[in-house]
């Protein structure tokens, strides 16, 4: 991997601030609480940020309805917590000009939505869907030549250094994920696609370089996969992308944490 590390610490260091509100309806009692407001890592997830935010919310609620899962909404929009919080963020306001900082979200702890999320009982969840994600994104890119012969330390190291916003612990390992082992490239590019305002996800076997071993661009690589948009803008990090970017760089430099880019396109 080219040590870039500007870059990395950059994207790591990347926040938003949050307005949280409890939903109106679910308020119990004649006081109402006050919002929430909280700085929170882009890279992070929801479940890993919203200790202080249940604790602040929850006396406020119906008691029958207190250790009932807590969920986040955005405009009628459940977020799911299973992507990052910065991926979630560009999906839902980086094409609404009438979005203004702090992002204000809707706290519910009544009528969890089955059909749209998935349960998320414990940090557990989070550290098992984390773990998934890196192991198929190092399957992509390494054929699962690097991640399962880790040790069992070493994948707390990745945990632990995203739990607790720890650049150096979690990139000590994560290096070693981020080196190609076939040249200079990865044997495939592992990306998540979405639409601007959908949490749909779309996912192809993606390569980096072409048959006649030219780098292949972030703009060659939409027009293969979404070829009736005309000169569309890619983002991630909030970030609008140079069409020119070679899809290995961007791949070593701005994945997230999951060893995924995510990639939202407008």
């Amino acid at each position: 991997m080219a040590n870039d590390t500007e870059i990395l610490h950059y994207l790591w260091n990347g926040k938003l601030p949050v307005c949280f509100q409890l939903d109106e309806q679910e308020i119990h009692g004649i006081q109402n609480p006050e919002p929430f407001y909280l700085m929170v890592p882009r890279m992070s997830y929801f479940p890993l940020v919203c200790d202080k935010v249940k604790k602040h919310f929850v006396k406020h609620v119906d008691p029958e309805k207190q250790e009932m899962e807590m969920w986040l909404e955005f405009k009628n929009i459940p977020l799911k917590w299973n992507n990052p919080i910065g991926v979630l963020y560009d999906l839902f306001t980086i094409n609404d000009k009438q979005v203004d900082l702090p992002w204000k979200i809707t706290v519910h702890f009544d009528n969890f939505p089955e059909d749209q999320l998935l349960r998320c009982s414990c940090r557990e969840s989070v550290e098992s869907n984390f773990m998934s994600s890196m192991k198929e994104a190092d399957m992509l890119k390494h054929r699962s030549q690097v991640f399962s012969t880790m040790q069992r330390h070493q994948h707390n190291q990745l945990w632990t250094g995203l739990l607790n916003d720890k650049f150096d612990q979690f990139w000590s390992e994560n290096k070693k994920l981020m080196e190609p082992s076939e040249g200079s490239y990865f044997k495939h590019i592992p990306i998540h696609f979405y639409r601007s305002g959908s949490s749909v996800m779309t996912q192809t076997l993606v390569k980096p370089v072409s048959d006649d071993g030219n780098h292949i661009t972030l703009g060659e690589l939409i027009k293969l996969n979404y070829p009736s948009l005309d000169n569309p803008k890619i983002f991630t990090h909030g970030i609008c992308i140079p069409h020119e970017t070679p899809i290995q760089w961007m791949s070593e430099h701005m994945s997230y944490l999951d060893n995924f880019l995510h990639l939202v396109i407008i």
